[in-house]
């Protein structure tokens, strides 16, 4: 299994408040699955992605990723985690505009301390994996829509994670180039990468193998509520 979410909670406070956001989330996953969490806006599906991203905590629950009780991680211990073991696919890219492409796939590797020439060496491979390798020196400023975020992936993936955490992935691209990156994520995924992808489009969803969908909070499969 490489996560299990058991009664995740997750509670705000609006003044005096507490606002329940997600109520008691049962998940998992296997490893190599690829998976899509849908939901309107507000559903608490990006609250969701971001305690699985370990970039929040929950406010109650168990959350085990690759067997580790991530609600025991210190912040230190859980920024390792993002870096060694999970990859981010955003909406928006994400990418630092003044540097190449080869520059921000490889930035992740500089954070991890890797060597200089072995950066640009995976950097590359990365880039060449997702059908890039003719633009590599060449700045987000210069690419398309669906070369920005095949960048973004190659970035996600450079490190090699246990999982690829993909947050509506082609909500900033046309539909042709939408396509075009989620037959890249299919083609990763019979390489054996692990997918999570959140998304409210139906069309974007049906890409995976798995559909579950999240409403106020409450995580349902095929119409069953997951408690």
């Amino acid at each position: 299994m490489i996560l299990e979410l058991k009664d995740i909670c997750k509670d705000y406070m609006q003044g005096k408040m507490v606002v329940p956001v997600l109520k008691d989330v049962c998940f998992d996953m296997e490893e190599g699955e690829y998976v899509a969490i849908m939901g309107p806006s507000g559903s608490g599906k990006t609250t969701l992605m971001n305690i699985v991203g370990c970039l929040d905590q929950a406010t109650s629950g168990t959350y085990l990723l690759d067997g580790e009780d991530i609600g025991k991680c210190t912040d230190n211990h859980m920024s390792d985690i993002r870096l060694q073991k999970i990859g981010f696919v955003f909406q928006s890219f994400q990418l630092l505009p003044r540097q190449s492409a080869l520059e921000n796939v490889a930035l992740p590797l500089t954070y991890a301390g890797v060597p200089k020439k072995e950066r640009r060496e995976k950097a590359f491979e990365a880039l060449e994996r997702v059908g890039l390798a003719d633009r590599v020196d060449f700045k987000p400023t210069q690419l398309s829509g669906g070369q920005k975020q095949r960048v973004a992936i190659a970035r996600a993936m450079v490190n090699h994670p246990k999982i690829l955490l993909a947050d509506e992935p082609t909500g900033a691209l046309d539909s042709k180039s939408g396509q075009q990156v989620m037959e890249l994520f299919h083609r990763l995924n019979e390489e054996g990468v692990s997918i999570l992808m959140i998304t409210h489009d139906a069309g974007i969803a049906s890409y995976a193998e798995r559909k579950v969908e999240i409403m106020d909070g409450i995580l349902k499969q095929e119409g069953v509520s997951i408690v």
